[in-house]
Parts: structure tokens; sequence; C-alpha cells
């Protein structure tokens, strides 16, 4: 009889214990989607660099802008709090590891925080571009693993632009001064950030080189080197690439930067046809275009 009693004790005791955890679990989860948990899986940290040297005021900038923030992400910046792990039977609910999917911006929000044509930037002249984007869905690699590194166009990753501002800048110093394309792109969800993971692993991939077709061309890129990504935004990625001209005799080099910040990203395209390695992306163009898109959020 107390043997009886005694099993019955330890079954209610397993049962109140069961249900606390449940209840636990779901004061978690229910904290963790109020409070925006962040977390963003789509950005692989390592190669190329990293930003976040500006964290409030990247964070501040997409906020205004209506880009929100995806501050604490894979990549462990922004000093995000961690959501305690709780064990829980497998009928209890899950706990989201996405926070809020930051708001894309429209066309002419990226108008507004893009160069004005005829705009001066140190040596360089802003001008938009007469036929169609640089870089466009005619530019492809082979293996196609190496997209992201030729054209961010839609088609090159999962992640299709919102909207898009092209802008142009030239060296008009120099007889055969380099040019540098700047895109302004937004995304949906969180695209911006799987953006960045797609560069990062194709940088890993095709790092001894690869193929670029240019409709007219094809273009062999010899290596792809990691390069200093600048410490702005909530993620930066930088490289360097060795081409062989079309001729195959001289190499060439071009530099490419993305910055990220919130769902939108601001990239950076370097080259000349002169054989002299112009060492990165002139660093006034960035810190200019940055400077433009805070501008543009106030």
């Amino acid at each position: 009889m107390f043997g009886d009693g005694q099993r019955g004790g330890k079954k209610e005791r397993r049962q109140r214990r069961f249900v606390a955890s449940v209840v636990g679990t779901v004061l978690v989860a229910t904290c963790t989607a109020a409070c925006g948990a962040d977390g963003a899986q789509g950005d692989v940290p390592g190669g190329g660099g990293s930003g976040g040297s500006a964290p409030g005021a990247a964070t501040s900038a997409a906020s205004r802008l209506g880009g929100g923030s995806l501050r604490g992400e894979a990549d462990g910046k922004g000093g995000a709090s961690v959501t305690p792990t709780v064990p829980a039977p497998a009928a209890a609910l899950s706990v989201p590891i996405l926070g809020p999917a930051p708001t894309p911006l429209t066309s002419a929000r990226l108008t507004a925080a893009s160069f004005t044509d005829g705009e001066r930037i140190g040596g360089y002249t802003a001008s938009a571009y007469g036929l169609g984007a640089p870089l466009g869905e005619r530019y492809s690699a082979e293996p196609v693993d190496c997209q992201p590194l030729v054209s961010l166009a839609k088609g090159a990753t999962p992640h299709v632009p919102e909207a898009e501002v092209n802008r142009g800048l030239a060296d008009t110093d120099e007889a055969y001064g380099s040019t540098v394309a700047v895109q302004l792109r937004s995304y949906a969800a969180h695209g911006a950030a799987g953006v960045l993971g797609a560069l990062r692993a194709a940088g890993r991939q095709c790092a001894d080189g690869f193929t670029e077709d240019r409709g007219l061309a094809r273009a062999r890129y010899l290596s792809v080197e990691s390069a200093d990504a600048p410490g702005l935004g909530d993620d930066a990625v930088a490289y360097r690439f060795t081409i062989l001209d079309v001729q195959g005799k001289a190499k060439l080099y071009e530099y490419l930067t993305v910055v990220r910040i919130g769902a939108c990203t601001l990239s950076f395209r370097a080259e000349t046809t002169d054989s002299e390695d112009i060492g990165r992306v002139p660093d006034e163009i960035v810190q200019a275009q940055w400077e433009k898109f805070h501008a543009a959020a106030e």
C-alpha cells in the first residue's frame, strides 16, 4: 500500500516538473519574439574582413531610413544579449532564431542616399549610368559558384534586390584613371546578410581564379584575395582580384568592397585599364557614400 502511494507521488512530481518546463519554454519564446531576437544565420563569418566599428551610427541610420537593424548576428558584433537555452519537450513551442526582418528601402529613398550627377569626390566625378546598370545580368562566371564576385544583379544569389540605384565615378584628372561603380541595393527579409554570406563563400571557393563572361569578351581571374574591409556598418567584406586582360598578356587589378547596413548593401567596385595596382577602393569614395547614407536618414 505504501509502495503504491510513493509511486503515485513521484508520478505527480514528474508531471509538475514537466508542466513547469513547458511554461518556462513558452515564456522564453514569448519574450524572445517580443524583444526581437537577433542572430541572422545568412551571414557566414570569416574571409574578407568585417565591419561594425560604429554600431550606434549604423543602427541609428538604418532605423531612421526604415532599414531596421540586424545587430548581433552570427558574427557576434553589436553586443547582442544571449537568449538562455531551456530544455523542453518536443511538443513545446520552438524559440525563433531570427529577429524581425529589416524593412527594405524604396528606390526613391536609395536615390536620396546616393551621389548626385556631377558631384565631386576628391578627383572623381559622379554620374548616373545611361544604359542600364553596370555589372548587370549579362555578366556571368564559370564556375557559377563564383557569380557573386562578378555581379550581384538579379540571379547572382538567391536574394533578389527589392530596389537598386547605380552611380559611376571616374577619375577625370588622369587619362587612364580608375573608375568606381557604386551600387546601393535593398533587400527583403534577411537578404542583405545573405548576400555577404554568398560573397564570403565565393571568395573561399574561387580563390584560385575563375572565368568571367562579359557577353562580348571573356576575362580570366587569376586569383581572389581578401582585402582590408572598412570598419563601417553591420558587416563588410572586401576582395582584390588579379585579372588577365582579354589579350592574355597584361595583369589588371580590381577591388570589390561591400558594406551592409540593415537591409541595404553599399557596393563599390574599382578598376582601371592600366596595369597599375590602385591598392583599394578609394577611401574617400567609401567614406563619402557612407556619410550621404547617414545624411539622408537625418
